[in-house]
C-alpha cells in the first residue's frame, strides 16, 4: 500500500575540491557536517520526519494525504525557511567558536545548503528495524540532486510541488531537467538567498566557548582520526578520497586562540 508525501531534501555543499587530504581535515569535515545534520533535523520537525541520513545530506518526509483541509505541500517554504534558519544559526556558532585552523574548520564557513522536493506516492518497507521509504517517486527525488540550477543555494521543485506553494510562486524559474532513467521533466527552482534573507544574532567571542568546542569536537573525531571509523563515507559534494594522499599530521596549522 503506498501513501502520498511530501519529499525533501537538504543538501549541504562548499567545501572546496583544493581541501588538502589529512587525516584530521577529513575527521573534522565529518564533525562539521554532523552538528550541521542535526541543526537540520532541529529545524525540521515537527512538520517533516528524518527518513534517512545520507552522507552530506538529510531525507525528509511528511505524509501528505489528499482532501486535507490544508495540504503539507503549501507549506514548503515555512519548512525550508525553519531548515534554513537552523543551519545558518549552526554554521555561525561553528564559525564563532572556530579553534581549530585545518581546512574543514576554516571553510566551515562557505557551506551552503540547497534543497530538492517532490510530492508523490511511496511505500514504506520494514528491514530489520530500520524502516525504508520506497518507489519511483523517491527515485525521482533524489534524481533531481544532479541539475543545472546556476545558483549555489537553491530550493529545487517538481511541478506538483511547485504548483502549490504560494510563497515561491513569484520567485520560481523554470527549468528542464533530465533525470537518469526518467526522462526531460519541467522543474521550477528559487534562489534561496533572494526569498530568504535570514539575519543571524551574532555572537560574542568566548576563548572558553572556542576551547570547550575544540575539546567537544577532538573526542568525537578520534574514531575518524584512528581509522576506526571512515570519515567522509558517503558524502555527495567532497569527491573521492585517496588515504595514500594523506598528509603528515606536522601540516596542519596550530589552534589559535585569535580571531577566526
Amino acid at each position: 500500500m503506498t501513501q502520498r508525501a511530501l519529499l525533501v531534501i537538504a543538501d549541504i555543499g562548499g567545501y572546496t575540491k583544493f581541501m588538502r587530504v589529512h587525516r584530521v581535515n577529513l575527521a573534522h569535515a565529518q564533525y562539521v557536517i554532523a552538528q550541521l545534520l542535526e541543526a537540520l533535523i532541529d529545524g525540521a520537525e515537527p512538520r517533516l520526519k528524518l527518513a534517512k541520513l545520507e552522507g552530506d545530506a538529510a531525507f525528509f518526509y511528511a505524509l501528505a494525504p489528499e482532501g486535507k483541509k490544508r495540504d503539507e505541500v503549501a507549506s514548503l517554504a515555512e519548512m525550508v525557511a525553519s531548515i534554513r534558519r537552523a543551519f545558518l544559526s549552526r554554521r555561525l556558532e561553528l564559525e564563532t567558536d572556530r579553534l581549530c585552523n585545518c581546512d574543514s574548520c576554516t571553510q566551515a564557513g562557505q557551506l551552503k545548503l540547497k534543497f530538492v522536493a517532490h510530492v508523490g506516492e511511496v511505500a514504506f518497507q520494514k528491514v530489520k528495524r530500520y524502516t525504508e521509504l520506497a518507489g519511483v517517486d523517491v527515485i525521482f527525488v533524489h534524481r533531481l540532486l544532479k541539475n543545472s540550477v546556476p545558483v549555489p543555494e537553491y530550493a529545487l521543485m517538481s511541478e506538483a510541488v511547485f504548483s502549490k506553494v504560494d510563497a515561491f510562486s513569484t520567485f520560481g524559474r523554470e527549468t528542464t531537467e533530465e533525470l537518469e532513467g526518467l526522462g526531460n521533466v519541467t522543474t521550477y527552482y528559487v534562489d534561496l538567498t533572494e526569498v530568504a534573507r535570514e539575519l543571524t544574532i551574532p555572537l560574542e567571542p568566548s576563548a572558553l566557548r572556542k576551547l570547550v568546542a575544540w575539546f567537544k569536537m577532538t573526542v568525537r573525531s578520534i574514531p575518524y582520526f584512528l581509522g576506526i571509523k571512515k570519515s567522509c563515507d558517503g558524502f555527495r559534494n567532497m569527491g573521492a578520497v585517496d588515504p595514500s594522499l594523506a598528509l603528515p599530521g606536522s601540516s596542519l596549522p596550530p589552534p589559535s586562540l585569535g580571531p577566526p
